[in-house]
């Protein structure tokens, strides 16, 4: 069931998003518009085109979650390995999203005062060398200074 619906998902998704997709969309809307006259602009007309985007709406909310859900754990799964293929990458944020809110938090503050710092030391002149040295220098900065919280 759930390969299933994921294949589903995955063709809605791919032919929802095209620009054919769309035109029907406006030219249902147009079809609407133009049959309003002929039905007196009645109750039934107007309920036919609200009962039928809220249907379409309300089960497109689920195909885009599935879909967003799909695009962001591929995502996760690239970033992760492109941090495990890197020998100075940090290999602790790999499982990142699992954390806390406190936690997430607390590393988006390491990496803005490595940012700062970075940004501070660096000659753009200087080449990768002068960085990963004053990425080093900070990492380093920032153990002791972990330490000396705990």
């Amino acid at each position: 069931m759930t390969e299933l619906f994921a294949r589903f998902a995955r063709r809605v998704s791919v032919l929802t998003g095209t620009p054919a997709a769309f035109l029907l969309a406006v030219l249902v809307i147009v079809v609407w518009v133009i049959t309003g006259p002929l039905a007196g602009f009645s109750n039934t007309w107007q309920l036919i085109i609200n009962t039928g985007t809220t249907i379409v709406t309300f089960l497109m909310v689920f195909l885009i979650q599935n879909s967003q859900n799909r695009e962001a754990q591929a995502t996760q799964l690239k970033l992760d390995e492109l941090i495990r293929a890197l020998a100075q990458a940090n290999n602790r944020v790999i499982d990142i999203e699992d954390a806390s809110d406190e936690e997430l938090e607390r590393l988006r503050g390491r990496f803005q005062r490595l940012h700062e710092h970075v940004g501070e030391v660096m000659d753009p002149n200087a080449g990768a060398a002068a960085d990963a040295a004053a990425e080093e220098s900070f990492a380093a900065e920032s153990a002791g200074a972990e330490r000396t919280q705990r």
